[in-house]
């Protein structure tokens, strides 16, 4: 008996070892990348992470990025991405210390991640432990995930704020719970700047190839200016980035029978706010249009989204709503009354979509709009896959050639990305914003320096700057660099340093550690 105390102890023993020494490799590879920016919140944070990532690779920084969202990426410096692999296709939070472990080998600038935790302990230990942000965003506070950070928005909110950097800085576009963000950023001493979305012009919106918002590009903006990157350059880099798969987005198909159908992909917005507000401004923009109908995905382990999915249907009073997945009947239930006669059950745990998307189009008028929200995973990817497969529709969707003496339509039958923003999306995007609230904004001036009110970069990064120029310093005219050339010299030739990974690098390469930067 006692033996097997022994080896008992002996295994904790190893095991302690082995933490400790994991432990400081992680601490290690944080240290080497001068500035961290953890992207957190309900809604957006894929696309703010791209954004942030496109921004800071358009002042040319060296940026690695991680998205979490509708399908986990690993961004590259040079833009390009690949999956992220997952044992058994499980998430688990423990897969940030490899993120940062291989960002470390590139020697960045900056690396943007996104918070993939959901419990309130877990985001507190993503922060203190996984990755010590420098910089926090918090984009904003909506309706999900109520069983774990709930019940109320405003508990939804301080827990989102566990997040917060220590003595750092955190940027948020959140306006109605500005004050309880002030109160947890002031318990931490973090710095909080609200990013104005109104410091985002429409002919800057319009430059975009696909659908986002304005409170996303003004975060990243000040991200950016942050980081020393002049705005003109951050927009081009944000112009040039990727889009995420979940982006929001409208594709027209010729169904059976040549039924036209433009279908709006919205289940990225996992929220009842979110979901309104992508869908409104589809129909502003006249990317959509009516006879609508909705179609509403289910899942298991998502009962309570299901159910808010239901409720909003009065908002957007559809033609028909089809629900799909399982259990159905937690979304149909959901629905008022009044308009529970539209709601068509095709749900079923092991339904293949050629059984009910056949019935789906064909309950639905030639040259109408189809909208897919709720979750993605399950029927919603089957459905995503069977449209896949369609025909796209190429033709002009005005039925009819109308004579020279009609009156020209009142609606662009397709999208035009840089067509101006009718008034009503103008509108509706003023009328959440009533209430005065005292806020830090960027300068007017976009190309004024920032860092006379907030550092470049915290302090304890501050000794790496010392080996070379960094954006913040005035911009000059440089001659067009891949994403690869070297920015700095890492080390500097004169004098070698302490290589955090184990053992002092000299100039001329030897040592622990990842090669040097080519």
């Amino acid at each position: 008996m006692l033996y097997l105390y022994f080896v008992l102890l002996v295994c904790s023993l190893f095991l302690l070892v082995a933490g400790i020494v994991e432990q400081r490799r992680h601490y290690a590879a944080l240290h080497s990348i001068p500035s961290r920016v953890l992207v957190n919140g309900i809604r957006g944070k894929s696309s703010i992470t791209r954004l942030c990532a496109g921004a800071l690779r358009g002042g040319d920084l060296v940026t690695v990025a991680k998205t979490t969202g509708t399908a986990a990426r690993f961004i590259h410096p040079d833009a390009t991405e690949e999956p992220v692999y997952r044992k058994f296709g499980i998430a688990n939070v423990v897969e940030q210390i490899g993120i940062v472990r291989r960002a470390a080998t590139y020697r960045p600038d900056a690396l943007v991640i996104e918070c993939m935790a959901v419990m309130p302990a877990l985001q507190e230990v993503n922060q203190s432990k996984l990755i010590r942000s420098t910089i926090g965003v918090l984009c904003n506070v909506r309706e999900d995930h109520l069983a774990e950070m709930g019940p109320t928005l405003d508990d939804v909110a301080r827990s989102l704020c566990r997040s917060m950097p220590q003595d750092g800085i955190c940027v948020t576009a959140e306006k109605d719970r500005l004050h309880i963000l002030q109160e947890e950023a002031d318990a931490r001493n973090c710095r909080l700047i609200y990013a104005d979305p109104e410091m985002v012009t429409d002919e800057e919106l319009r430059g975009f190839s696909w659908f986002t918002f304005k409170e996303n590009v003004a975060i990243a903006l000040v991200v950016a200016e942050l980081l020393g990157v002049q705005r003109g350059v951050a927009l081009q880099g944000m112009y040039d980035a990727p889009p995420d798969p979940g982006v929001l987005s409208v594709d027209r198909y010729v169904g059976p029978e040549g039924k036209r159908v433009a279908f709006a992909n919205v289940f990225a917005a996992n929220d009842p706010e979110s979901t309104l507000m992508n869908i409104n401004q589809l129909l502003d923009l006249g990317a959509i249009r009516r006879p609508l109908n909705v179609v509403i995905n289910c899942r298991p382990d998502r009962v309570e989204r299901n159910g808010q999915m239901g409720e909003i249907i009065p908002d957007l009073e559809p033609d028909n709503v089809f629900v799909i997945g399982h259990p159905a009947k937690s979304a149909i239930d959901a629905i008022p009354a009044q308009w529970r006669d539209r709601a068509v059950d095709l749900g079923g745990e092991r339904r293949s979509a050629d059984e009910f998307m056949p019935t789906l189009i064909g309950r639905m008028s030639d040259d109408s709009s189809l909208v897919a929200i709720g979750n993605i995973h399950g029927q919603g990817e089957e459905l995503l896959e069977y449209l896949a497969e369609l025909p796209a529709d190429e033709s002009d969707t005005g039925a009819t050639t109308p004579s020279p003496d009609a009156p020209a339509p009142a609606q662009a039958p397709r999208l035009d990305p840089y067509a101006p923003y009718p008034m009503a999306y103008e509108e509706r995007y003023q009328a959440s914003r009533t209430q005065e609230i005292p806020v830090v904004r960027l300068p007017a001036d976009p190309t004024g320096p920032y860092g006379q009110q907030v550092p470049s970069a915290p302090q304890h990064a501050q000794h790496d700057r010392q080996y070379g120029e960094y954006a913040d310093a005035p911009q000059a005219a440089q001659p067009q660099q891949s994403f690869f050339t070297p920015r700095r010299t890492w080390p500097p030739s004169d004098q070698p340093y302490d290589d955090p990974y184990g053992g002092p690098r000299h100039p001329d390469g030897e040592g622990g550690g990842p090669p040097p930067r080519p």
